[in-house]
């Protein structure tokens, strides 16, 4: 068998499990009801509503940070 051939075979392999992978995600979508779908969706947007309320972290001062890497360039 020439190489080409052999290459050919595993190319035409890799499209079959591909699509297999791709069927099985998808059966999994459409065993959701509409329901649960609509629930996840707002229990994802609550969460994503928090974390944007969240003041955000203090910004260091470039002062503060340059103290910070002589610190690590100077510890034993």
């Amino acid at each position: 068998m020439r190489w080409w051939k052999v290459l050919g075979l595993a190319g035409a392999a890799g499209v079959v499990a591909t699509g297999a992978v791709v069927v099985r995600g998808e059966r999994r979508r459409r065993a959701y009801t509409p329901d649960q779908v609509r629930e996840q969706l707002h229990s994802r947007f609550a969460q994503a509503a928090e974390v944007e309320a969240a003041p955000p972290p203090a910004a260091e001062s470039r002062l503060a940070r340059a103290r910070a890497a002589v610190a690590r360039r100077f510890r034993r």
